[in-house]
């Protein structure tokens, strides 16, 4: 069997969206720039265990992007420069730590979001199409690439747009005890960063 196929058998979607929920504190309270980078790559692992297919080129562009982005205003110690260009610790560690986030949370995502998830009430059903759809375009991301970039987007959104995601049409499954089990464990290591910050 495929690794998404043994992946959407031992886990349910709503079990995936409760792990995502104790886990995303862990990172988004994190203080630490380099253990959100420790956990940017676990949920990169997470991501590529649950099958779903990522694009490390564009994964390292948009991270490439957001740094060069707060490169532009300079602060802390100066660490080399280019001409009048100055890259300082500051706006580097900034960078980073925003950078890693945000493709943190989309790689957990990835690892936790699927489309036969199924949230009560009338709000539920509204964030449970976005997630859906959401997981869908992150599972078409990999057609994005630096030579077509905008035009992939564009034809993405387009795509999407399209498309219908009725709530019933991906059956549901159940998540097994094991499933349970490699689940508290997943979000047991996401928080472990934190025993060595105010160890």
């Amino acid at each position: 069997m495929k690794r998404r196929e043994i992946y959407e058998n031992i886990f349910g979607a709503g079990a995936l969206f409760t792990a995502c929920l104790a886990i995303m504190p862990s990172l988004l309270f994190n203080p630490s720039t380099e253990y959100r980078v420790v956990q940017f790559l676990f949920f990169w692992f997470l991501a590529w265990l649950s099958g779903k297919k990522s694009n490390p080129i564009f994964t390292i562009l948009i991270i490439t992007v957001i740094v060069a982005f707060n490169l532009i205003i300079p602060y802390g110690r100066i660490l080399f420069s280019f001409g009048a260009f100055k890259v300082t610790s500051g706006a580097l560690t900034a960078g980073i730590h925003r950078a890693v986030t945000l493709e943190a949370l989309v790689m957990l995502s990835k690892a936790g979001i699927r489309q036969d998830l199924r949230i009560p009430g009338t709000f539920g059903r509204l964030l449970g199409e976005s997630l859906r759809i959401f997981s869908a375009m992150t599972d078409r991301k990999n057609r994005i690439t630096g030579k077509t970039f905008f035009a992939g987007i564009d034809k993405l959104l387009l795509e999407l747009s399209e498309e219908e995601f009725p709530e019933n049409s991906v059956p549901r499954t159940r998540t097994k005890p094991v499933g349970f089990f490699i689940l508290s464990v997943v979000v047991a290591l996401s928080w472990l960063p934190w025993f060595f910050i105010f160890a």
